[in-house]
Order: C-alpha cells, then sequence, then structure tokens
C-alpha cells in the first residue's frame, strides 16, 4: 500500500513539474542571445520535422484568413482564442506558431512558452514558407504528407 502511494504521488509532482509556466518578467530577465536564436524556425528545418513527426504547425491566423487560404499541415487555431484550446496542442511535438508575417506569431510563441510549451515561430512567416513549397518541394513535401495521414 505505502508503495502505491509513494508511487501516486511521484506521478502527481511529475505531472506539476511537467507544467512550468514562467512569469514574463522572469522569461525576460533570463533571455540571452541562445534563446533569440532558439525561438525561431525557418521553413526548411520546419518542412524536416513536419516530415519526421516531431512538429505542429499553428496557424494563428482569424479563421476568415486561414479559410481564405492555408497550409495543408497547419491546424488553426487564431491567437485570441489560443488560450482555451491548449487542447489540440501536442506537448510531446515541438510547437510551431506561423502567421504571413510573423508579428502575430510572435506573441503566440511567447504565451505559449510563458506556459511550458516548447515552441518557435516560422521566422520566414507562412508567405516564406509558401514560396519555399513552391514546385519541386511542394511535390515533395505533400507526398510525405499523404503518407503520414
Amino acid at each position: 500500500m505505502k508503495k502505491v502511494a509513494f508511487i501516486l504521488v511521484c506521478s502527481c509532482l511529475s505531472l506539476f513539474a511537467e507544467a512550468k509556466t514562467v512569469s514574463y518578467d522572469t522569461y525576460l530577465t533570463a533571455f540571452t542571445y541562445e534563446e533569440r536564436k532558439e525561438m525561431k524556425i525557418n521553413s526548411v528545418e520546419l518542412t524536416v520535422m513536419l516530415e519526421e513527426g516531431t512538429a505542429q504547425l499553428i496557424d494563428i491566423r482569424f479563421k476568415e484568413e486561414y479559410e481564405a487560404w492555408h497550409m495543408p499541415a497547419s491546424i488553426n487555431i487564431p491567437l485570441n482564442e489560443l488560450p482555451k484550446r491548449f487542447n489540440e496542442l501536442d506537448k510531446s511535438k515541438l510547437i510551431v506558431t506561423a502567421c504571413p508575417h510573423k508579428d502575430r506569431a510572435i506573441m503566440a510563441r511567447t504565451f505559449l512558452k510563458l506556459q511550458g510549451y516548447d515552441t518557435r515561430y516560422l521566422s520566414d512567416g507562412l508567405l516564406g514558407l509558401a514560396e519555399y513549397w513552391r514546385g519541386d518541394n511542394a511535390r515533395e513535401f505533400i507526398e510525405e504528407y499523404k503518407k503520414q495521414r
């Protein structure tokens, strides 16, 4: 019985340890050149991680923007809905936030980082990703993407 209680306590503690929320003040105070580098991911790196299944692309634009055009590998969670839709994020993967340029993606990435997620923003923006996926890159990516579905 003591072993069961001990295991239960340890399990609960590990759950709390995973949810490492950080205050914005603490995050800014600890900000380094390494963090500046690590907060970004480019289209090539993202594509490799999507093909490997180790990243999740979150398009944080408004629903209407997403409906007008979007990337096939993305999930739409608008920035203003992000705090209520954590259950759609896969904590086992790198969460990559994206929008056409990167302004909202940076906001979303920072919010998720403070909530304890492993996250980066797409430094090329969705427009850069679209440019990268043109031609042969697009065909190869879609073939890989379809295999994983």
